[in-house]
């Protein structure tokens, strides 16, 4: 057996390489947009039933940012996905 690689290996190889690269990307891309819209959520800037506003939710980042909601959110805020903190 011969430890040399042919030269059709090579350009087979090379050839796969933008494919991979493209679904690596497609990859990451999809996990950045893991979060949805608003319109999604039923977001609202008032607080929901009970008082339940988003800064008493366990996916309120401070001082302005939501783990499932895009955008800008206001701490009074309401959604759907409203998930109280852990007392």
């Amino acid at each position: 057996m011969s430890d040399c690689i042919k030269r059709g290996e090579v350009i087979s190889l090379l050839a796969g390489l933008p494919l991979a690269v493209a679904a690596t990307t497609a990859i990451a891309s999809a996990a950045d947009d893991s979060a949805g819209t608003k319109a999604q959520f039923k977001y609202q800037l008032k607080p929901g039933p009970a008082g339940q506003e988003c800064a008493k939710c366990a996916l309120f980042k401070a001082p302005n940012a939501c783990s499932v909601v895009k955008g800008k959110i206001s701490p009074n805020g309401y959604c759907i996905a409203f998930a109280p903190k852990a007392k």
